[in-house]
Parts: C-alpha cells; structure tokens; sequence
C-alpha cells in the first residue's frame, strides 16, 4: 500500500474511530443514565411509600391506644374519626367478638400495620394497627383496631405522595391481580407483566420503556404494592447518531484523500530527516519548499534538532542536580522528626530544580490561616506597609492565589500584574503554587493545559491544572469537599515566585513541584504520626488520663525537680470504693462509664500543673506539685466530694450510680526519698482509709529513717502533732506544761485520723494561710485549676524536666 492509502486509512481510523466509540459512549451513557435514575426514583419513590405507611400506622396506632385509655370508647373512636385520624374503629372482647364497630367500617379483615411479612390472599380494604385493652385493674379485657381505608384515593396519594405510579396487588398472591391502580390503560398490562416476573425489589424494564418495581408485603409495610416510572431517554437518538457517524465518514474520507495528496512529498524527505536523528544526528535538517503547515513543520523541525543539543547537555545537568537534591532530601526525610528541618529543606531543593528566586512552604492552622513554616528569598518582595519582616507570610484560605489553592486543591500559575498583588502575599512577576495532603488522601488536581493567571486567581486563557482524579480524603484538613458540596482544604501549600531565566513556570515545574509537595505531606504525616504515637503510648485509651508507664517517668521527675529546688510533692493514691460491685450489678460498660466520668471529675478539681494518671482498673494517682499536706488534704476532700455528691448517670439504666473513692495522702520527702517509696506510702494510707470505712482520706504515717535534713526543704522545725508536713516559714515549737510540743500553725490542718465525719472539710485560720510558702498550695482554694482548668493528662503534650 502507497504511503497516501496509508494516510488516508490512517486518518479514517484515527476520526472514524473516536467517531463511533463518541456514538456508542453516548448511547450506551443516555442508557446507563435512564436507568440508574429511574432506578433512583424507584428506591426514593419505595422509602417514602414505607414512610408514608409507617407514618400511617403510627397513627393509626396513636388512635387505638387514646380509644383503649378512655372510659368510654366509643364516644372516643367518634370524636377521633370525625378528626379524621382514622376510618374505623373496632373494639373486640378477649374471645374475639365484636363489642363495637364504628359506622361505615370497611369488612373485615383488615391488614395489620405489624403483621406478618407474607400478606394473606384476597384484596386489600382496610390497613389497621391494634392494641390491647385492659380495665382498671390492668387485666386484659379485648383488643381495639383503628383503621384507614385503602382505596383509590389512598393509592392516589401515595402516587402523589412519590411522584411515580403506584398499583396496589390483590393481596400479594399473584401480580397479574390488582385491587388499586394509577396506571393508565396502555401500560397496566405490560407493568403488570413485568412485576409479575421480578422477585424480591429488583428493578425490571418493560417493552414500552417503563422501570418497575415490586415493594412489600414486608414488616412495616403490609401492603403489596408495584411501582414505575417512565423512560426519560430522547425519542429518536440512535437514528440521530447513525445519521452523525455516517456524515462524519463522509467528511472523513474527503479530508484523508486531500491531505494525504498534498502531504506524501515533503514527508518523504521528513522521514529521512526523523531517521537520522533517530540514530543521533542532531545536525539533520529539512528543505523548506513551501509556507504551508508543512513548510512550518519542516522549520520547526530544523530548530527542534538546534534547541535538541542544547537542552540535552541542561537535562544531563539538571538530571545530577535533580538526583543530589533528592538524596538529600531522602536522608533528610528518613533521618529526622524535625518537621522545620525537613520542610527547608524540600523548599530548598524545589527552588534548585525549578530556578525560582524566592518560595515558601506554609501549613493550615487552626482558624483556617495559612501559616509560613519556612521561607526563602521574600526579603524585599512586601509591599509599603504590609509586613516589617518580623511576622512569618499568613494567608487565610480563599484568599488570594496562595488561598485559592489551598480551598480549591487546584495548583495555579501565571503571571501577577504589579498593581494586582494580592493582600498579604509578597510581590512577584510569576508563581506557581501546588496544595499537598497527608498521603492517601488530599484535594483534587484535575486534568489540563496552560495559562495565565492574573491578579488574586482571575485566569486568562486556559485554568493551569495537572494530574488527574481525585483522592478520598484523609478526614483533616485535606478531606474531600463534605455533602453540602463545600472545596476541600489542603494540608498546605508549596508557592514558588520569579523564575530565574524564564518569563513563566511551565508545566513541567508543576509536576516537580508535586513531587516535592508529595515529600512535604510525608513528612508533615510522618511528625503527625511520630507525635501521636508517642501521645497513644503514655495515655489510658479509656479515660485520657495518662497511664502508668508514663507514672513511673513522672514521678521520678518530679521528685528531682523538688529535690533539686527544695519543694515538697505530694501523691494522692485514689480507688473507687466497692467498683466490682458496679461491674457485678450494672455490667462493664456501666463501669467503664463511671471510669471515665471520674476522670473528667478528677481533671476539674486540679491545677493545670498537677498530674494525674490511671494506675490500673480502679486506681488513680495525682501527682501535686510544691503542694504539703493541708493542701493534699483539701484537694483529697474535694475529689471525695465531687464523687459523692453527684452520682454517676449513665444512659443505660433508670437511675444514677453512687460511688466513692477513698485517697491515700504521701509527701516527699517526709513519707519517702524516691518515687517508689511516696508511691507505695500512698498505697498504704489508701489501705488504711479502706480500713477505716471507706469514702475518706488517711495521711501516711512519717517514716522515722527518711533522712529528711539532707533535703533544705523550707518546713517547720518541729512535726506539728497533728502529723500533716506542709510547707512555708517556719514555725515555732511551743510545749505546753505535761503535753507534747505543738506548732503554731497547727490550727485548723486535719488530722491523720480525724475523729467525727470523715468529710469534714477543715477550715484555714490565719496562722495556716501565713505558712503558705511561694508556690505551696495551702488554703481552701489552693487546690483547684488554674486559668486552664484541669490536670496535665492524655490531651496535653508530656511536661519536660525544666527548672521553675
């Protein structure tokens, strides 16, 4: 075949073919449309007839439960059908007779609301619920039925009600039987025909282009029922598209036979040309004999092989640059958790490979502001005013072009008019700006050309957008667009500013570009990762307190912290007072209920610096910082309180839980000179408040070897006799005649075993509130939150070993 045949058949293959796959696209696309939504309206038009009759039965139900709770029913059922609730009503005694039937009731029987999925042959008349009736004494007396007819007009509504035709069945038996239709006579027979044929809800087609669906009898919906919607497809398209494709043949083969005439010359010596560039000589050329396309492409031929040289020996250098950069960023990537680090130095190698003169790598924060994490080259590109060069680049999503990608997940380029910089980002002549997301999940970046864009994001010519598709979202700030059909927000975004050597970022730049924003989101996942990972390993998944593990580090911590600055550190061991009987009466969940409102419970009566933790099971510990004993005391008090006073409500069962909890006191250094040995003095005053009743607190007892003059801590010369150590000035000893020495301060401070309620709170005096020491809690108020409210448990970041 000659190289004309060939172009010719080519070229009719080439159109014909996009021709009649576009034809059998459409066809086969009009078709596959029809029938989903025609499958939709059925599913739509079948969940509100079971709506409608659900409804119905809760009506119908509400009518016979006010008929059987008044004295006299049948005054009841008269005024209750005259409002039109129901159309009948039927009072039967416990043998099934008939004691009384409104007026103008529909002959029984009359199809139950719950009745059995299966329906009982013989056409449907009525649609009942019914209820029991008992006397005054609560014994069963009879039945009474409320009931609606079931007749065209019915039907009609729930026809107008679903906005598809609706035909009720004979009972269900056979569906060439019918009772009630809104179908027109032309299409009764065939609808009918075709439900007769379909099992279950499966949607069937007719010959005369109808969809039908078969729905009920079922629980909740006696009634069986046939629906169907008409075809919505064009009347006449496939003729339509045969009339297209065979024009299109003719206009194809007439276009082939005049371009494969004009075209064989030239590229024979084009060929030749391809040839020897195809086995490397890049000094090939092509005569130019006219100014045709050809012609043009015999030019454009001749400085493609003078730029092929040129851009071989860039590639090869770019391609080592490239290849540096990225084992750079490999090492950096696998090496580091430093998220700063990591990010400069993505921005960096993506300036390197794309020339850019200035960027900026900026993250989605709280209050939907784009954040700058790292930059470089913006010095200088502010306009008069806008920033001094202290404040990093923040941009809120939406707004201008670094916005606009990041709420639309689209990446833009262009070019950006001098007087149409946009509010808050720097001043530039092209950018181009790729969103990124956390790995498996981000915005969409739909397919496209090149263009230019203008000022805040105006586009002029064709939108610049790469890839294609769309990725579910990752649940964060990157999730796809939500029901109400709002943009996605990206994680953030990767904006690159003046290229060097080019006017504009091309499209290759793009597609760098999202190969460094696909490593910035690995490592902003990766951090995220690390971090919650580390939350998850210190924190009790049930109550968000932290866990034990995290315990044992803590309170080694904290008392290096107070032994180093000579601060005291008390331990409150807490266990909630017979839990196994919760767990045994009201089950596990119940438990795990009171579990967790215990916490919640715990975290608002401490100070944003104190610690608390769950031990295990029904044991807690509360680490209180620069606190003595009195304040332990107090805040041992109000845990007590905060638990008694208000029981546990938990859904599950009529009435509250009542729980208590019994605290054990430990201060170091006086019960104690390591953490383990505060822990387990703890543990010991929380068994000796077991024993003594529960629902109290007990104060360790002072240990007489712990070394307590190595550690300067600012506490009173002589034990008070009330054996609570606390911190302060110091106080003076005095000895009454015949009775042990006393301290001053000794007023008001609970006693280790306080006679009388084992609640009382004790009330502060003057000397007490004066030994309050910097930093100490004493007094009633010392033990509650701070201005942040709560304990430092599982929601807020581990506290690092730092002086105060």
């Amino acid at each position: 075949m000659t190289l004309r045949g060939r172009l010719t058949g080519a070229f009719l293959v080439v159109v014909l073919g996009p021709v009649l796959l576009g034809a059998f696209f459409v066809a086969s696309t009009v078709a596959a449309v029809d029938h989903s939504r025609s499958i939709e309206r059925l599913a739509v038009a079948a969940s509100t007839v079971r709506t409608s009759v659900d409804a119905l039965c809760q009506q119908l139900r509400a009518t016979a439960d006010a008929v059987a709770l008044t004295g006299e029913p049948a005054v009841a059922a008269g005024q209750l059908i005259g409002r039109g609730l129901a159309a009948a009503v039927l009072i039967t005694d416990v043998t099934g007779q008939v004691t009384y039937a409104s007026p103008g009731a529909p002959p029984t029987p009359w199809r139950d609301c719950s009745g059995p999925a299966t329906s009982a042959p013989g056409p449907v008349r009525a649609l009942a619920a019914r209820v029991d009736l008992h006397d005054g004494a609560g014994a069963l007396v009879g039945t009474v039925a409320a009931a609606q007819l079931v007749d065209p007009d019915f039907v009609a509504r729930l026809a107008a009600v679903t906005g598809v035709a609706v035909t009720l069945l004979d009972g269900g038996a056979s569906a060439a039987r019918f009772t009630h239709t809104t179908e027109s006579r032309e299409v009764r027979d065939a609808v009918l025909a075709a439900a007769k044929t379909t099992d279950g809800e499966r949607v069937i087609e007719t010959t005369d282009g109808r969809y039908v669906r078969r729905i009920g009898p079922s629980s909740g919906q006696p009634l069986p029922l046939v629906l169907s919607v008409p075809s919505e497809r064009p009347p006449g398209l496939p003729a339509t598209l045969a009339g297209a494709v065979v024009l299109a043949g003719l206009l194809a083969v007439l276009a082939a036979w005049r371009l494969a005439r004009v075209t064989t010359r030239p590229l024979v010596e084009l060929a030749g040309a391809v040839d020897r560039v195809a086995h490397g000589d890049l000094t090939a050329r092509v005569p130019v004999r006219s100014r045709d396309e050809l012609g043009r492409l015999a030019v454009a031929f001749n400085r493609m092989t003078r730029e092929t040289g040129s851009y071989v020996a860039a590639l090869t250098s770019s391609r080592d640059q490239l290849r540096g950069h990225l084992a750079v960023l490999g090492d950096t990537l696998a090496s580091t958790h430093d998220l700063q680090r990591i990010l400069r130095v993505i921005l960096h190698s993506a300036i390197a490979a794309t020339g850019a003169r200035a960027g900026a790598v900026l993250l989605v924060e709280s209050g939907g502001v784009l954040v700058a994490q790292c930059s470089e080259g913006l010095d200088g590109r502010w306009p008069a005013g806008d920033q001094d060069g202290q404040e990093p680049l923040r941009v809120p999503v939406g707004v201008g072009v670094v916005g606009a990608v990041a709420a639309t997940g689209v990446p833009q380029r262009g070019r950006v008019e001098a007087t149409e910089t946009p509010a808050g980002e720097p001043r530039c002549r092209t950018y181009v700006a790729v969103p990124f997301a956390t790995p498996g999940g981000g915005p969409a970046t739909p397919g496209g050309g090149s263009g230019t864009t203008v000022g805040t994001g105006t586009t002029v010519g064709t939108g610049t957008t790469i890839g294609g598709g769309s990725t579910a979202g990752s649940r964060g700030p990157a999730a796809d667009a939500d029901e109400a059909g709002a943009p996605a927000v990206a994680l953030g975004v990767l904006a690159l500013y003046d290229r060097l050597g080019a006017d504009e970022f091309d499209d290759d730049d793009l597609v760098t570009l999202r190969t460094f924003a696909g490593h910035a989101a690995v490592a902003v996942d990766n951090v995220r990762v690390h971090e919650e990972a580390q939350r998850l390993s210190l924190t009790d998944p049930l109550t968000g307190l932290w866990n034990y593990r995290y315990l044992s580090e803590s309170i080694r911590r904290e008392v290096e912290r107070a032994s180093r600055f000579g601060r005291m550190l008390s331990v409150l061991a807490l266990d909630l007072d017979r839990f196994k009987d919760v767990n045994d009466t009201y089950g596990h969940a119940a438990g795990d209920t009171v579990l967790a409102e215990f916490a919640q419970r715990v975290r608002g009566e401490i100070r944003e610096v104190d610690l608390a933790f769950r031990q295990g099971g029904e044991e807690f510990v509360v680490l209180l910082p620069e606190t003595d004993a009195r304040g332990a005391a107090i805040v041992a008090e109000r845990l007590g309180a905060a638990v008694r006073e208000t029981p546990v409500v938990v859904e599950a069962y009529a009435g509250p839980i009542v729980v208590t909890v019994s605290v054990g006191i430990a201060v170091y250094p006086h019960h104690g000179t390591t953490g383990r040995e505060v822990l387990e003095a703890a543990d010991d005053a929380l068994y000796a408040a077991k024993a003594a009743g529960r629902d109290t607190y007990r104060v360790a007892e002072i240990r007489p070897d712990v070394p307590m003059c190595e550690i300067p801590v600012p506490s009173g010369a002589v034990t008070p006799p009330d054996g609570l150590p606390r911190a302060g000035r110091p106080v003076h000893a005095q000895r009454e005649p015949g009775g042990p020495a006393r301290s001053e301060s000794a007023a008001g401070v609970p006693e280790s075993n306080p006679p009388g309620p084992a609640h009382a709170r004790p009330e502060p005096t003057d000397d007490a509130a004066a030994t309050t020491g910097e930093g100490s809690r004493a007094g009633p108020d010392a033990g509650r939150p701070g201005p942040g409210g709560g304990a430092s448990s599982g929601p807020h970041p581990p506290r690092q070993s730092r002086g105060r």
